[in-house]
């Protein structure tokens, strides 16, 4: 074959072939991505081997053909596509259109009529190949065509077929008829093997005349032909490719590849091995999208300007004033904003079709630079101006600026926050978004500052050497908000999670980061002291049930006592294959001896002083006598927010020390803590999105949901329902909507599978509109590949479609839950938004500290409480409409323990 031949690819066919023969390959999200990886494998060799060829691409379209209509019961027996491989296809298709090919799915057709239509359009001189493994398509076979099997490396021609099925290729319509295909339920002659046909059709020439002297063959097999005369002209139809179909001429006009498109592919699909060599193509062509949406080349460190002199300064300010918008990043001595030493500040700007970027140094140990505070004057008109800013994890950077006595205005977008939004699985850091989306790969921080023990101050770093490193901050912080921003802008939903969520709320924790939290310090040294004697007596308790000393703190020592010595059933394997000493295994231990208890006890105990008890005094900042918290906005795949240094997320709340914690967390004098917590939040959403009626009913009658559903469960009056039964209730409503499974159930109550099961059972008839909810909940992720919040954040579960049977369970009882977490999660920064701007009307108001999963504290002055507790009530109860009404419990006093009591 030359390199000009057409070459035709049957990838329907492909594609379930490879699905079937390739490994269990996934992208880094989890998708599935064998067959995506097997055909499009084939279509780059293709490319290589064929590079004048036209390459036509054909699938199969969705729906019924026209052999249906002749024959109800063709590929009546075929299962259904399996979900991991329907969810590769879109991703394959897209693939192949930036590869630029041809690429057709003709409805009421098959793939192989598409190919025949091809085959027979193609001029008679013109060399064609048919990319297939199906032996139907050798019907098309003629002096020109050849089918090419790639996955066998074999190739069909004339005399390959006469060799291959006895008859040459005209004939193989009538004998796929005579043949039938148990594949496509074509019948055929009962009895009739490939052999048998074949000498058929070489006496008889056609189906035609052996079915006019049927009567001459003998034996059973004649009288099976003879039984199939009345099928066979429809079993030929049913085989006979179509080559009359008129295609759109649009379809078959080849395009030139879009690199840049097949690049961000590889990248999401993980197609590693690609990806570096598309990005040496495009660093090659110098096509623009290859390294940044905004210029032609890769990025120049050596362009980067320094800023200082006066004038430099006066040609900055002019530059970035003009800018459409200007990345914004600043250089320091800490992560700690309160700890931190403004050191320089870098900018970026687009000037016509290049990126401009400087290095402003205001803090260096050596160095010419300007004075900080005459710079700061000179730039504070342009800082809290609304010109348009871009920044990377912004809260860090307007913290700096407040800390110089600048209140920055007119931040309009963060790329930490855009990645986030696009795809929640991290990380967000620009590092790694650089390598993600422009294959460019920064200047690390420790080549600049060094590493371990030597590391140095960013302040004591060269001005020469901290140039490139800070500029290339704010120069690949504004290339990527380019890249990200369209994508967001596209999708309404993502838009509305960006624009009225996620951007706005950036600065509200930067002011709760700020503002921090006021710690009794001699309250936890003394709970601190309570603690390490209730840690000795337990030790002391379970070295005697152990009849020896040991350390509770010790896996491997605990392994020995519980294992070894006592005989204790294991209940679960580490990695290592040791017995695991784990919070779950020593909690089903705990009904074989009391000694895991202990354990888990000393655990808890020590948990508590190492972390909070002794941790927090150390926290307190020198300056403002106050904890400040971090944070992380850009981490929980549902939106969620977390904390750390310190983490405030999981102070226990049932136990006395845990509240003793809690009684640290003090107002200043002449002021309270107000705290707001929404009231059963996530089972009012799974009345919203079920519209169960039993549910909305409850909510729209006040009524206690926990003892409603107990009254129904334990089938009782709702007046008998005692506290341990709406115990058990409240672990069922809020189990079954976080996917729990009866057996999970069971653990939690402590009772059989069986009561767990009938529980289960009488809870979906009592709330028949949760389990719909359920069951479409996963119908929509195995069909799209997330889930999405109530306010359109994408909710990624692609393990859905896993062949493990636990990876895909945990998958499923995702989609069911991420929807209504995801969407709690967004409430209460919708919430937390508008909070915040009725406190930053009349600053005096108060200021708002704490979030801690539902929870909202504000620290208002006493004379303010009864103002701040209604604005604070309405704003959270009126974030949204709801299907049931949104509830809030509201709580004051002089310690958040008070507050929240």
């Amino acid at each position: 074959m030359t390199e000009n031949s057409r070459i035709l690819v049957d990838a329907s066919s492909f594609l379930y072939r490879a699905f079937h023969a390739l490994p269990d390959l996934r992208a880094p999200d989890g998708l599935p991505t064998g067959a995506i990886y097997g055909v499009v494998n084939m279509l780059r060799r293709l490319r290589r081997e064929y590079p004048q060829g036209e390459i036509f691409v054909v699938f199969d379209a969705a729906g019924p053909t026209f052999r249906d209509a002749i024959y109800p019961e063709y590929k009546a027996q075929r299962p259904p596509m399996p979900q991991e491989l329907r969810v590769q296809i879109e991703p394959l298709l897209q693939w192949i259109a930036a590869m630029g090919l041809p690429l057709l799915r003709e409805a009421g057709v098959e793939a192989d009529d598409v190919i025949g239509t091809l085959a027979c359009a193609t001029p008679a001189d013109r060399p064609l190949l048919i990319i297939s493994g199906d032996k139907d398509l050798a019907q098309l076979i003629d002096a020109r065509t050849q089918i090419v099997d790639t996955m066998k490396n074999t190739v069909l021609d004339g005399q390959g077929v006469r060799d291959k099925f006895g008859v040459p290729p005209e004939q193989m319509v009538d004998y796929l008829a005579l043949v039938g295909d148990k594949v496509d339920n074509i019948p055929g002659v009962p009895g009739a093997g490939p052999k048998t046909v074949a000498k058929w059709l070489g006496q008889y020439g056609t189906l035609d005349n052996l079915l006019a002297h049927a009567d001459e063959i003998g034996g059973k097999i004649g009288d099976a032909l003879r039984a199939s005369r009345d099928f066979l002209p429809r079993s030929r139809d049913l085989a006979r490719i179509r080559c009359d179909l008129e295609l759109p001429a649009a379809a078959l006009v080849q395009q030139p590849a879009n690199t840049a498109a097949l690049l961000a592919l590889a990248e999401r699909l993980g197609f590693n091995s690609w990806r570096r060599e598309l990005q040496t193509e495009l660093a090659a062509t110098g096509d623009p999208a290859g390294f940044s949406p905004l210029s032609g080349d890769p990025i120049d460190r050596s362009r980067y300007l320094l800023i200082d002199t006066e004038d430099a300064l006066q040609d900055l300010l002019a530059r970035i004033t003009a800018a459409e918008r200007v990345a914004i990043d600043t250089e320091t001595t800490s992560l700690n904003p309160h700890d931190a030493e403004l050191v320089g500040i870098s900018f970026a700007w687009r000037e016509g079709d290049e990126i401009e970027a400087a290095y402003l140094p205001l803090g260096h140990r050596e160095g010419r630079q300007l004075p900080r505070e005459q710079v700061l004057a000179e730039l504070r008109s342009w800082l809290e101006s609304d010109a348009a800013k871009i920044a990377q994890n912004a809260k860090f950077d307007w913290q700096i600026f407040w800390g110089q006595g600048i209140e920055p205005q007119g931040l309009l977008r963060d790329t930490l926050l855009e990645s986030y939004v696009l795809d929640s699985n991290g990380p967000h850091d620009l590092d790694h978004l650089a390598e993600r989306f422009l294959q460019h790969q920064n200047i690390a921080y420790e080549d600049v500052a060094g590493k371990g023990k030597k590391q140095r101050s960013f302040a004591e770093v060269p001005i020469r050497e901290a140039l490139p490193y800070a500029a290339e901050d704010a120069d690949v912080c504004l290339r990527l908000d380019a890249l990200l921003w369209p994508r967001i802008d596209t999708e309404a939903g993502l838009r509305r999670v960006f624009v009225e969520i996620e951007m706005p709320l950036a600065l509200v924790l930067a002011r709760m980061e700020w503002a921090g939290v006021k710690i009794d310090r001699q309250q936890l040294e003394a709970l601190s002291s309570e603690l390490a004697a209730a840690m000795q007596q337990v030790e002391r308790e379970a070295q005697e049930l152990a009849g020896q000393p040991f350390n509770l703190s010790s896996p491997k020592q605990i392994q020995e006592i519980l294992f070894d010595k006592m005989q204790l059933p294991s209940q679960k394997k580490t990695k290592g294959g040791q017995a695991s000493t784990d919070e779950d295994s020593l909690a089903q231990l705990a009904s074989h001896s009391p000694l895991p208890g202990l354990i888990l006890e000393y655990r808890s105990l020590a948990k508590l002083r190492n972390t909070y008890a002794d941790a927090l005094p150390q926290m307190i900042h020198p300056r403002t006598g106050r904890v400040h918290t971090h944070y992380r906005q850009a981490v929980a795949a549902t939106g969620r927010l977390s904390s750390s240094d310190p983490n405030l997320q999981n102070i226990p709340v049932r136990t006395e020390q845990g509240r003793r914690i809690r009684a640290a967390f003090i107002a200043e004098p002449g002021h309270l803590l107000l705290s707001a917590d929404y009231s059963q939040i996530e089972l009012r959403l799974m009345a919203h999105f079920s519209h169960d009626e039993g549910l909305l009913a409850a909510f729209a009658a006040g009524e206690d949901v926990h003892r409603a559903t107990a009254a129904e469960v334990f089938q009782i009056p709702l007046e008998d329902v005692d506290a341990e039964q709406r115990r058990a209730a409240k672990a069922i409503n809020f189990g079954l909507i976080y996917g729990q499974t009866a057996f999970g159930l069971a653990q939690q109550l402590g009772v059989d599978q069986a009561s767990a099961r009938a529980y289960m059972q009488r809870y979906f008839e009592r709330y028949p509109g949760v389990r719909a909810y359920m069951e479409e909940s996963r119908k929509r992720a195995r069909e799209q590949g997330f889930v999405e919040t109530l306010y359109g954040r994408r909710l990624y579960v692609p393990e859905i479609q896993s062949r493990n049977p636990a990876r895909r369970a945990y998958a499923e009882r995702a989609a069911i839950n991420a929807p209504l977490q995801g969407s709690a999660a967004d409430l209460i920064k919708l919430a937390m938004i508008a909070v915040d701007s009725w406190l930053q009307e009349d600053r005096s108001r108060g200021r708002m500290i704490l979030q801690v999963h539902d929870e909202l504290i504000l620290e208002v002055a006493e004379e303010r409480l009864q103002e701040a507790s209604q604005a604070l009530r309405a704003r959270m109860e009126g974030v949204a409409q709801l299907a049931v009404p949104l509830e809030v419990s509201m709580g004051w006093g002089a310690s958040w323990a008070e507050a929240h009591s």
